[in-house]
């Protein structure tokens, strides 16, 4: 047998030998993954067990320490008006987020129903406008307080 010979034997077992780790490497990685998604593979004592789930009512309209608890909304006079009139179509965070007068609020309901298909409201937007301008009404606060005893100076070139 010639050094060439002898060189390609070699190479041809470091081949074999590579392929087996990898055929193990591949069963055992496999093997590992089964076992992660079905821990209770190997327990073969375990006697099945039944799980009987009892549907749990729950009261959307709950009211919890001032809050209606599925919208986050005050509890006030007006609320279930608010809540089934509003938050058919969107958020109530929509709602709570822009907080405005009686006047913007008459302004943003009018566009709604122009542009939004919103329905009319009848006597039921009064009571809407009510709740959200006594519960939720415009912050005087921008979005910083205005700068005081500042010294300034120039800047020179």
């Amino acid at each position: 047998m010639n050094k060439k010979e002898a060189f390609g034997a070699q190479v041809r077992k470091v081949y074999r030998l590579l392929m087996l780790l990898f055929a193990l490497f591949v069963i055992t990685g496999g093997g590992l993954m089964y076992y992660m998604v079905n821990p209770n593979v190997f327990d073969f004592l375990l006697k099945p067990e039944t799980v009987v789930l009892t549907p749990v009512e729950i009261d959307e309209d709950r009211i919890e320490n001032g809050i209606h608890v599925r919208t986050g909304l005050v509890d006030a006079e007006g609320l279930m008006i608010v809540v089934n009139n509003c938050t058919n179509c969107h958020s109530s965070k929509l709602v709570t987020q822009n907080r405005m007068n009686t006047e913007r609020w008459n302004a943003t309901i009018k566009w709604m129903q122009e542009t939004q298909n919103l329905w009319d409201l009848g006597r039921n937007q009064e009571v809407i406008v009510n709740y959200l301008v006594t519960n939720y009404p415009p912050i005087a606060k921008g979005r910083r307080m205005v700068l005081k005893d500042i010294d300034w100076y120039e800047l020179e070139d």
